[in-house]
C-alpha cells in the first residue's frame, strides 16, 4: 500500500528541514505524497520551502480548520492510506513510518496512533508516559465497557488511517472543530466496527511548555469539543483523570522534580477550570 502524509504547517520555519529530512529516510514503506499545508505565517516558513524545493499548498488563516484542513487534503488523495502528523513532532528511528502503518496494510486494522515521548521535564513528561505505555494494544468495541471514554483515545500528532475506511465514514464530517478531531474520528470508527492500534514501537517525541493560559485555553477548547459532542457522555472516565493527576504528582515526588511540584497545583486548577468554562459556554 502507498501512503500519503499530510501535514498542516504554521510558523515552523525551524521545524520543516529536519520532519522533511526524517520522513524521506523512512525504509520499508511506499510514499506517494506528503502533503503540506501552510496557513499563513509570520516567520519565513514558505522561504524556507522554497529554498529546499518542497512542494505545499497554502492557505489564508481564516480557512485553516484542525479537521476541515486535514478532511480536505484526505479526500482528495491518491493513497491507500493516509497518514496525518503535526509539524512539532521529532522522528528519530527510520521505522517510523513502516511501524505505524504495518498492520493497516495487513489487514490487522484500519487505524493506528504512534507513542509520543516528551523530551523536557514538565508535567507532560508524565502525562505522556501515562498516556503512551511502552506497550501496543489495540482496541474494539468490545473494550468499551472496560476502557469508557478511553477506548476512544487517540492523537493525529502521528496517526494512520485506511482511506478506504476514511472515505467510507464521511471523515470528519465536514464539521470545523478547533480540536478534537482525533477522538471525533475515533469514536466513528470504534462504533462502526473497526479496530484501532496504538503502536508503542512507532515513536516520536512531542513536547511543549505550555503556560497556564495556554492550558486553560486548550482544556476550554475540549470542554466546548464536548459540550457540542454530548454523546461522549454516555462512556464512563473511568476514573481517568483522577489517575492521571495521581500518576503526575507520583512521578514529580520520584524524579524530585521542583519545578513540577511546585506548578502541579495551579496547573491541575486550570485544566479543571477550564474544561469547565468549555463546557458552560
Amino acid at each position: 500500500m502507498n501512503i500519503d502524509i499530510i501535514c498542516p504547517l504554521y510558523n515552523a520555519e525551524a521545524q520543516i528541514e529536519k520532519l522533511n529530512n526524517s520522513i524521506l529516510k523512512q525504509k520499508d514503506v511506499k510514499i506517494n505524497e506528503i502533503k503540506y499545508i501552510l496557513t499563513e505565517s509570520k516567520d519565513n516558513t514558505e522561504q524556507k520551502l522554497k529554498e529546499l524545493k518542497i512542494q505545499y499548498k497554502k492557505i489564508k488563516k481564516e480557512e485553516f480548520s484542525h479537521s476541515l484542513t486535514r478532511e480536505q487534503e484526505a479526500l482528495n488523495s491518491k493513497a491507500d492510506i493516509i497518514v496525518f502528523i503535526t509539524q512539532d513532532i521529532i522522528i528519530e528511528k527510520d521505522n517510523w513510518l513502516h511501524n505505524l502503518t504495518k498492520d493497516i496494510e495487513n489487514g490487522l486494522v484500519d487505524a493506528c496512533y504512534s507513542r509520543q515521548l516528551c523530551n523536557n521535564n514538565t508535567i507532560e513528561k508524565y502525562t505522556r508516559e501515562s498516556n503512551y505505555p511502552n506497550k501496543s494494544r489495540i482496541v474494539s468495541k468490545k473494550d468499551i465497557d472496560k476502557l469508557g471514554l478511553n477506548t476512544f483515545f487517540f492523537s493525529d500528532a502521528s496517526s494512520a488511517i485506511k482511506k478506504e475506511t476514511f472515505i467510507k465514514l464521511n471523515g470528519y464530517d465536514s464539521k470545523k472543530m478547533p480540536t478534537n478531531e482525533d477522538m471525533y474520528i475515533a469514536y466513528k470508527l470504534i462504533m462502526n466496527g473497526y479496530k484501532i492500534k496504538y503502536c508503542a514501537d512507532s515513536e516520536v517525541i512531542h513536547s511543549h511548555k505550555f503556560t497556564l493560559k495556554q492550558y486553560y485555553n486548550r482544556y476550554k477548547d475540549t470542554g466546548k469539543f464536548f459540550k457540542e459532542n454530548t454523546y461522549f457522555e454516555n462512556y464512563k472516565v473511568n476514573k481517568s483523570g483522577v489517575n492521571m493527576a495521581k500518576y503526575i504528582l507520583k512521578r514529580a515526588f520520584q524524579d524530585m522534580n521542583i519545578k513540577v511540584l511546585i506548578n502541579y497545583l495551579p496547573n491541575m486548577a486550570v485544566r479543571y477550570i477550564g474544561m469547565k468554562k468549555g463546557r458552560k459556554n
